[in-house]
C-alpha cells in the first residue's frame, strides 16, 4: 500500500459504523420482505422505478452524511493533523460516488445473466423478487468477505499492479470477447446440488424446500438461487478490484458496493425488458475496467499522494456510460431472426 495512504475509517475504531450500517440495511430488507409476505405478484414498472429512485436517493443521502461526518470527525483525529479535513471529507464523497457508479454500471451487465437464468428455469415473474431478495443477502455476505480479503491484500505493494493488469485484461474481454452466457445445465455447482438433494420438477409456490414422504426436496427456485449466488461470486472477482482501483478505503468500498447491490434488484425489474437495447454498453463497461486498471497499475503512481484525481475518474466513468448508452439509442441493433 502507498506510504501516503492513511485509513480514514479504521475498523478498530469505526467498527460501530460498520455494525450500524449493516443493521440499517438488514432492517430495510426485513421490512421489504415482511411487506411482501404472502403477496406473490410481478413487480410493476412503476414500482420498480420508484424503488430504484429510492435507493439512489438513499445512496446520495448517505454520501452527504459521509461528508458531514468527515468534516466533524477528521479534525479530532490526531493521525490527520496537518491535513485539510474539508478536502478529506470532499474526497470521501467523490470516492463513494465513483465506487457506487462503477459497481452500478458493472451490475447492469449482470442483468443479462439474470434474464438467461430466469428464462432457463422458467421462473414465473411473481417469484423472481423473492429469489433476488435472498440472492442479495448472500451477495452482501460474500462481498463483505471479498472486501475484507482485498483490503488485506492491498497492503502488499505489488498487489495493486496485479489487480490493475487483471482489470485491463477483463476490460478487453468484456468489450471484445464473445457474448457467451452461462449454460446452467452444464454448471458443476448445479450438478453437485442435484446429487446432494433431490429436486422437484414443479414449483411449490415461493418455497425453496418442501417435505414429502418424510424427505426434503429442493425446488427449482432453490436451483435458481444457488446459480445466481455462484454467478455473483464470479462477478465480484471483477467488481471488487475495480472499486479498490477507485479508493483503498475499505468502509467506502463496502458501503458503495452494498448500495449498488441493493439497487440491482429493482434495476432488474426496471430494465429487464430493455436489456437487449444496450448492445453498446459492453464497450463502455470494458473501457471503464480498462481505465480503472491503467489508473491502478500506472496513473496513481504519477500523481501527488499516489492517487489519480477522483473527480477526473468520476467524469471519465460518466462519459463512458453516457456515450455507450447514447450509441445504443442512436444506432439500434437489428432484430435477429
Amino acid at each position: 500500500m502507498s506510504p501516503h495512504f492513511i485509513e480514514l475509517f479504521p475498523f478498530n475504531t469505526c467498527w460501530w459504523a460498520y455494525l450500524l450500517f449493516c443493521l440499517l440495511i438488514l432492517g430495510a430488507l426485513f421490512v421489504d420482505l415482511k411487506g411482501r409476505s404472502g403477496n406473490e405478484k410481478a413487480i410493476s414498472h412503476k414500482e420498480a422505478l420508484l424503488t430504484v429512485i429510492t435507493w439512489i436517493a438513499l445512496a446520495l443521502l448517505f454520501c452527504a452524511g459521509l461528508n458531514l461526518y468527515g468534516r466533524w470527525h477528521f479534525p479530532l483525529d490526531p493521525r490527520l493533523a496537518g491535513l485539510d479535513p474539508v478536502a478529506l471529507a470532499h474526497q470521501c464523497s467523490l470516492d463513494f460516488l465513483s465506487g457506487y457508479l462503477v459497481e452500478q454500471s458493472l451490475s447492469i451487465d449482470n442483468l443479462f445473466i439474470f434474464l438467461v437464468v430466469f428464462d432457463f428455469f422458467a421462473i414465473p415473474e411473481k417469484y423472481r423478487h423473492r429469489i433476488l431478495f435472498y440472492g442479495i443477502i448472500g451477495a452482501l455476505i460474500f462481498r463483505g468477505i471479498f472486501i475484507a480479503l482485498g483490503s488485506l491484500l492491498m497492503q502488499i505493494s505489488w498487489v495493486p499492479m496485479i489487480f490493475g493488469l487483471f482489470l485491463i485484461l477483463t476490460g478487453y474481454k468484456v468489450a471484445f470477447g464473445p457474448e457467451n452466457h452461462p449454460d446452467p445445465s452444464k454448471n458443476i455447482v448445479i450438478r453437485l446440488l442435484r446429487r446432494l438433494i433431490p429436486i422437484t420438477p414443479t414449483f411449490h409456490r415461493q418455497k425453496f424446500f418442501v417435505r414429502d414422504g418424510g424427505r426434503w426436496f429442493g425446488t427449482p427456485l432453490l436451483v435458481t438461487l444457488v446459480f445466481i449466488e455462484v454467478t455473483d461470486i464470479i462477478f465480484a472477482v471483477d467488481s471488487v478490484p475495480a472499486i479498490f482501483g477507485i479508493t483503498r478505503e475499505p468502509f467506502i468500498v463496502f458501503t458503495s458496493n452494498v448500495f449498488a447491490i441493493l439497487g440491482l434488484r429493482a434495476l432488474f425489474f426496471l430494465l429487464a425488458g430493455m436489456a437487449t437495447r444496450f448492445h453498446y454498453l459492453k464497450y463502455g463497461l470494458g473501457f471503464i475496467l480498462l481505465f480503472v486498471g491503467v489508473k491502478m497499475a500506472w496513473f496513481d503512481h504519477h500523481f501527488p499522494g499516489g492517487k489519480f484525481p477522483t473527480a477526473w475518474s468520476l467524469g471519465i466513468i460518466l462519459l463512458a456510460l453516457l456515450l455507450s448508452g447514447l450509441a445504443s439509442w442512436l444506432f439500434p441493433r437489428g432484430e435477429k431472426k
